[in-house]
């Protein structure tokens, strides 16, 4: 293992990532900025909206009152304690042509009313005017103020990707250099391996020519346990003392095993004789058996044969008796039944 170049790809890695570590706390503390920026416009703008809703609704409780409306005489929650009696005079305005007060061509007051409601009606249309003006103006004054922030925003990222293209070319290049470096040390690495390699393949050359094993010692199959034990791997055959050892010990055993075949022969021999005298004695035991069985069979049978002749004597002359006790017609009925 190089050492040397892994603590190199250690260190390098550290600062890479000490300087990943400084550039994203930058990045952070800008977003921050940017952050305060964002909330501190967004108060700003919310304060303008609410001083907006703050004037409009000075402007409607100073100049759009309810009871400057036309139609205020009929959602008056005081109609009733203001009430007066249905005419005062004859030029009461409040008399209507249903209560047969006043008449067509009476409206004595006409020209001022319409003077005064012509002058409301501008008044009305020029605060308007001036609010509406006041609101684009606020409008756009929000507007220049998120454009330069927009644009600064922008800037701001612009500079960062910039710094950022700029951190990536010097990793880069020191990155290129580092494996360039690495590289050559690789390089003169792979050239002291083949060189140390050459030299232990000369080596291993020149021992094994010089070695026991080509040269086919027979002291090298001798185990460190004793001469009679050979190391397997080493052995390179037996000397003629041997083989004829070995010739001798294996004329021993053809003898031997020869001598064990005649015995093992003779012992066979014995064997079949025993079992030869022994089947023939089983055999005249079995024909005098057999001769025993025949004289107790004919013996047995001699006398079967005298019992059944004193049996039928005996009932032939029971026949006899009983006969001579009944009529001659019963008689002869009973002897053609029992001769049928």
């Amino acid at each position: 293992i190089d050492k040397d170049a892994l603590d190199a790809q250690v260190k390098e890695r550290k600062i890479q990532e000490a300087a990943e570590k400084a550039e994203h706390e930058r990045f952070a503390h800008d977003m921050k900025k940017n952050d305060k920026l964002m909330c501190l416009l967004e108060e700003r703008q919310k304060n303008e909206v609410k001083d907006m809703n703050r004037a409009l609704t000075e402007f409607h409780k100073n100049f759009q009152r309810p009871e400057t409306r036309r139609e205020f005489d009929l959602n008056d929650p005081q109609a009733l304690k203001k009430d007066r009696p249905a005419r005062v005079s004859d030029d009461d305005p409040r008399c209507t042509i249903s209560g047969m007060q006043k008449f067509m061509g009476e409206d004595l007051n006409y020209d001022q009313r319409m003077k005064f409601q012509k002058e409301q009606l501008r008044e009305w249309f020029l605060q308007q005017q001036k609010d509406w003006k006041n609101a684009l103006a606020d409008q756009k004054l929000a507007d220049d103020l998120y454009d330069k922030f927009r644009i600064e925003l922008d800037r701001k990222i612009m500079e960062e990707q910039r710094k950022e293209e700029e951190s990536k070319r010097a990793v880069c290049t020191a990155t290129k250099n580092f494996n360039r470096i690495q590289v050559a040390e690789l390089d003169h690495k792979n050239e002291l391996e083949k060189a140390q390699k050459n030299k232990d393949d000369m080596d291993e050359i020149t021992c094994l020519l010089r070695g026991d094993f080509l040269s086919e010692n027979p002291d090298q199959a001798i185990s460190p346990w004793g001469k009679h034990n050979v190391l397997v791997n080493r052995w390179k055959g037996m000397n003629q003392e041997q083989l004829m050892a070995i010739r001798e010990f294996q004329k021993e055993q053809a003898l031997e095993k020869q001598r064990l075949r005649e015995q093992e022969r003779q012992r066979d021999a014995e064997w079949d004789r025993q079992r030869v005298q022994a089947a023939r004695a089983q055999l005249l035991w079995e024909r005098q058996q057999q001769r025993q069985n025949q004289v107790q069979r004919r013996e047995l049978d001699a006398m079967n044969s005298e019992l059944s002749q004193e049996q039928k004597a005996k009932n032939i002359y029971l026949k006899e008796e009983e006969y001579s006790n009944i009529p001659t017609e019963e008689f002869y009925a009973q002897f053609n039944t029992t001769t049928r």
